[in-house]
């Protein structure tokens, strides 16, 4: 059973008669999210600074819009943030609402990255330029005042996605991993099949056509079994940032994170899980018609500031699940 604000925004949705992003071609898909976002997403709060700027990656030079809650002096921490859309849609402006509340509930640095789209850029191009900007913040990131002792990386559904493929990759690579990652509702297996995929196939938001239509731009066949797609694939799920992953009660993606969830804790790493009752996908961006959204987008601010607070600050993490919000 839906929360009674997610209903209304899934039955207008519903009755509405608008096609499906994936009854469009790929820039009308792209043009109607960016025209919806700001009819649901929070107020656009104003911060001490928030400027567009660009990363050297290793191919492109990657856009990227800085959030800034303060002006101190001080090095001070930041967030990776990877926008949602099926690596498809989305973009800086659609996430700037969210990630602005970001930055103002956690006190920290937003740096959300513009990374690029399929299917003019196929997988792993999105995968490239997600890790090439934590790689380049880690190594600079003092140049533009930041801390890269206290960095997190995190996003929503791709950019969750994206976010957990880049702690698996920062490992491999030897550099120094993010401080915590924040993970909601993404996308973890190579194939949609689990029952929630099922269950939700229809009716709530984000389809089994949408889905599909969002890896038949984004994936080849083979790329399915390659885990910088399907983090459920790596080899080993050990030594991985403490992480919280945030999830939708009735999202076709809730079994494949709670699949993660148990993975990394098996692993011995440190999860908080948190499953929204009644939600659905996207509701995370929904916090101008939703409290379940705000509360979420609230507890996701809260893990950010503990996790990147001073040494001598930060809190005692606790190994398990969070029972579901009701």
């Amino acid at each position: 059973m839906l929360d009674p604000e997610i209903d209304r925004i899934v039955g207008s949705a519903n009755s509405s008669g608008a096609p499906e992003y994936c009854d469009m071609s790929v820039e009308e898909a792209r043009l109607a999210h960016e025209e919806k976002a700001p009819l649901l997403g929070a107020p656009a709060v104003p911060l001490a600074s928030v400027k567009d700027g660009r990363i050297p990656g290793t191919l492109i030079e990657i856009p990227v819009r800085i959030y800034r809650p303060s002006l101190d002096d001080a090095m001070q921490p930041c967030l990776v943030f990877y926008h949602g859309g099926g690596h498809v849609i989305g973009s800086l402006n659609s996430y700037d609402t969210l990630c602005r509340q970001l930055a103002l509930q956690s006190g920290v640095v937003v740096v959300s990255v513009d990374y690029r789209l399929a299917p003019e850029y196929r997988f792993p191009a999105a995968v490239e330029d997600a890790f090439d900007a934590y790689e380049w913040l880690e190594t600079n990131g003092e140049s533009w005042g930041l801390d890269p002792c206290r960095l997190a990386i995190g996003g929503d559904s791709a950019g969750g996605n994206l976010a957990a493929v880049v702690a698996l990759l920062v490992r491999e690579a030897g550099i120094q991993a993010p401080r915590h990652q924040l993970m909601v509702y993404p996308a973890t297996a190579p194939y949609p099949d689990s029952p929630s995929q099922l269950q939700y196939a229809e009716n709530h938001i984000l389809t089994r056509r949408l889905i599909l239509w969002f890896h038949e731009q984004y994936l080849t066949y083979a790329d399915h079994l390659d885990f910088r797609w399907a983090p459920l694939l790596a080899d080993s799920h050990e030594d991985l940032p403490p992480s919280t992953i945030i999830l939708a009660q009735c999202d076709p993606l809730r079994d494949e994170g709670i699949e993660y969830a148990h993975r990394l804790i098996a692993a011995g790493n440190d999860v908080t899980l948190s499953v929204y009752s009644g939600t659905t996908h996207p509701f995370f961006s929904w916090s101008g018609v939703s409290a379940k959204a705000r509360t979420a987008v609230s507890f996701a601010a809260l893990q950010i500031r503990t996790a990147l607070a001073e040494a001598n600050e930060a809190p005692v993490v606790v190994r398990g699940f969070r029972q579901p919000f009701g």
